[in-house]
């Protein structure tokens, strides 16, 4: 629940969002994924209104940050949008069965550049933690689409 009172402060307001493949099948560590996901986010501005900065794409989940413009799709219209279209390439490409993803999505508003620093320590460090890698910057599958700087 959104409270109304916090509204004001942010006209086009930062989302930290994660999503999480169904069944927790770990299909998207991999470039022809990375690719999929990157190009409709890529493309998520100018169709949707919705603009995707730093993300980390990790096995069987996504986090990322977004912004919408002042007029944007609702988010959770944008979400199942992308979430629609790289089911359809996804299921192709790996010869997957739906459903790809599952149905719902974390969200978190960014109230602060303390709080956007903290959550993307927490995203960046993701792969580490994992012991997918030694280094944040040595997992493959992360990036930068829009510089959404709080």
């Amino acid at each position: 629940m959104r409270l109304p009172h916090l509204q004001p402060f942010a006209r086009e307001p930062l989302y930290f969002l994660t999503t999480c493949i169904a069944d927790r099948r770990e299909i998207l560590a991999n470039a022809a994924a990375h690719k999929i996901l990157s190009e409709i986010w890529s493309n998520s501005a100018k169709h949707d209104g919705w603009f995707v900065g730093r993300y980390v794409i990790m096995p069987d989940h996504v986090h990322l940050f977004a912004r919408a413009a002042s007029e944007a799709k609702p988010r959770a219209a944008w979400v199942k949008t992308w979430k629609s279209i790289s089911s359809r390439r996804l299921a192709e490409a790996f010869q997957l069965t739906p459903p790809i993803w599952q149905a719902d999505y974390f969200d978190h508003f960014i109230r602060s550049a303390d709080s956007y620093g903290e959550k993307w320590s927490y995203v960046l460090n993701n792969p580490v933690r994992k012991n997918l890698v030694a280094r944040p910057e040595d997992w493959p599958w992360q990036g930068k689409i829009h510089d959404l700087a709080f």
